[in-house]
C-alpha cells in the first residue's frame, strides 16, 4: 500500500535571501494608537527632567514602547528587542540599559504622573469610543510566584512565594485601571489597600462619569465596613460577598419556599436549579440602605458540598446598598463580577505573570506599564476591531493581527507595508490600519 509522505519540511527548499519582512505587522497599531491618543506625548510630559543629560531616547517613548512589548506577548526587559530589531516599523528603540534607566526613574512621584498621563490618554479615548452605560468597577488581588528572593516577596495564604497585587478593571471597556503591588502575606480583606485601589481607579475615570451609577464590585475580601463606608462617601453603588457565618446560614435556611424566585442567566433568562431570596439580617452596622441577598444553586454533575450546604444546594450570599424590587437582576449583575477572573488571566497574559526586578519599586513600575499594555489592547479592541477580534483575548489577538508577518517597501520614496493576501484576518488588519489612520490626533 503506497504511504503519503506527512513530513512537509523535507521537502521544502529553504533559502535565506528575502529582503524587507517583518513579523509583527499588525503590533504597529499598539504604537500608532498611543500617539494618536495622546498616550506618548503625555508620558513624555510625565518623564520630563528624568534625563539628566542629552540622549537620542526620550524616557517617555521608552515607557511607550515597554508597554508595546509587553502588549505584543512579551514578560522580561530583554523582550524589547523584538521592536529594537524591526526600526522601519517601530522606529529608534531604546537598548535595555536605556528602557531600564527609565524604569528606574519611576519613584512614586513619577508614577502618580504615569497615572495622570494614562487618565488623559483615556479621556481622550472614551470621547471618540463613548463612555459605557454603566461604569462598573470589579476589585479582585491575585497571586504573582516569585521564584527568586525579591524585596517584599511573601509567603501566601496558598502557600506560594511572591507578590499579592489588587487589581481595577471597569467591567464593560475591559480597561485596567489601577493596581497596588503588595507583598504576598498582604490580606485578601485589607480595607486601606482597597480603598486606595477604588480612589486611583476613580482618578482614572473622565470627570463627568463618576457619580450615583457607578457600581463597585468585589468579592466577600471587599466586606469591611470601612470600605464600604468609603464607597458609599464616594457617593457610589457596591455589590460585595458575603460569609456564609452562622447568624448568615440561620437566615438563609429561614427563608420560606414560597419566597424564592427563579435566577437569571446573563442572557437575561430563567436559570435551571437556581433561584434568589432577600434575607432579614440585621445590617444596622453597615451602610444605610444596605440588603442581604442569597442565590442558592444545585450544583454541577462531580461538584462535592460542604456541611454547610443544605438539602443538596449550595448558596452564596451578597451585600448592595442598590435599590429595587427586582432582586433577580441584582444578583444577576453581580455575579458578572466573574468576568473579572477573565481581566486577570489576561493581565498575566499581557506583563503580570513575571515580575522581573529585585527592587520593589521597580517590579511596582513594570506593574503599572502591565496596566497600559491591557489599556492598549482595550483601546485597539474598542476604536479600531469589530465582530469578534473586539472581544477575543490576547493571545488569539496575537495570533490574527498583531504577529502577523508582512513586506516593508518603498513607494514614491514612502515606506509601504505589504500584508498577507491570503491571510484569513487579512482584510480586518487592512480596516483597523485605516481607522487608525482617521483618528484626529490628540492636541
Amino acid at each position: 500500500m503506497p504511504v503519503k509522505h506527512a513530513n512537509v519540511v523535507e521537502r521544502l527548499q529553504i533559502v535565506a535571501d528575502a529582503e524587507g519582512l517583518t513579523s509583527r505587522a499588525g503590533t504597529t497599531l499598539l504604537s500608532g494608537l498611543a500617539d494618536r491618543v495622546g498616550l506618548t506625548g503625555s508620558l513624555a510630559a510625565a518623564m520630563g527632567g528624568v534625563r539628566k543629560r542629552r540622549s537620542r531616547h526620550d524616557p517617555g517613548r521608552t515607557l511607550r514602547d515597554l508597554a508595546v512589548m509587553l502588549a505584543d506577548g512579551g514578560d522580561c526587559l530583554a523582550d524589547l528587542r523584538a521592536l529594537r530589531d524591526q526600526p522601519s516599523l517601530f522606529g529608534d528603540v531604546a537598548s535595555d540599559a536605556t528602557a531600564w534607566r527609565a524604569l528606574a526613574g519611576l519613584d512614586p512621584g513619577r508614577v502618580a504622573a504615569l497615572r495622570d498621563a494614562r487618565a488623559t490618554a483615556r479621556a481622550r479615548v472614551w470621547e471618540l469610543a463613548g463612555a459605557p452605560a454603566r461604569v462598573i468597577l470589579d476589585l479582585d488581588a491575585t497571586l504573582v510566584s516569585a521564584h527568586s528572593d525579591k524585596e517584599q516577596a511573601a509567603g501566601n495564604y496558598k502557600h506560594g512565594f511572591g507578590f499579592h497585587p489588587l487589581l481595577c478593571y471597569e467591567a464593560t471597556t475591559e480597561e485596567a485601571l489601577a493596581g497596588v503591588l503588595r507583598p504576598g502575606n498582604a490580606g485578601a480583606n485589607t480595607a486601606a489597600d482597597h480603598i486606595t485601589v477604588l480612589d486611583l481607579s476613580l482618578a482614572q475615570l473622565p470627570g463627568a462619569v463618576p457619580g450615583p451609577g457607578v457600581l463597585v464590585r468585589a468579592d466577600s475580601g471587599g466586606a469591611t465596613h470601612a470600605f464600604l463606608d468609603h464607597v458609599v462617601t464616594r457617593g457610589l453603588c457596591f455589590s460585595v460577598g458575603f460569609d456564609l457565618t452562622e447568624p448568615v446560614r440561620k437566615a438563609v435556611l429561614a427563608v420560606a419556599e414560597r419566597a424564592w424566585r427563579p435566577a437569571l442567566t446573563q442572557a437575561g433568562e430563567k436559570r435551571d436549579g437556581a433561584a434568589v431570596a432577600e434575607l432579614t439580617l440585621d445590617l444596622s452596622s453597615w451602610p444605610a440602605g444596605t440588603r442581604a441577598i442569597c442565590r442558592r444553586e444545585r450544583p454541577h454533575p462531580g461538584a462535592q458540598l460542604s456541611f454547610t450546604d443544605d438539602n443538596g444546594y449550595r448558596f452564596q450570599v451578597f451585600i448592595t446598598n442598590q435599590q429595587g424590587a427586582r432582586i433577580d437582576r441584582l444578583e444577576q449583575l453581580h455575579r458578572h463580577h466573574a468576568v473579572v477572573e477573565d481581566r486577570i488571566r489576561c493581565g498575566k497574559d499581557t506583563g503580570l505573570r513575571n515580575l522581573p526586578f529585585r527592587g520593589f519599586q521597580p517590579n511596582a513600575a513594570w506593574l503599572e506599564l502591565a496596566l497600559i499594555a491591557q489599556d492598549l489592547l482595550a483601546w485597539t479592541q474598542r476604536l479600531l476591531l469589530n465582530g469578534e477580534l473586539a472581544r477575543c483575548e490576547p493571545k488569539r489577538l496575537r495570533y490574527r493581527l498583531l504577529h502577523v508577518a508582512g513586506r516593508l517597501t518603498k513607494h514614491a520614496r514612502r515606506p509601504r507595508l505589504h500584508l498577507p493576501r491570503g491571510w484569513a484576518w487579512a482584510e480586518e488588519l487592512l480596516t483597523a490600519f485605516q481607522r487608525l489612520h482617521a483618528l484626529p490626533q490628540a492636541p
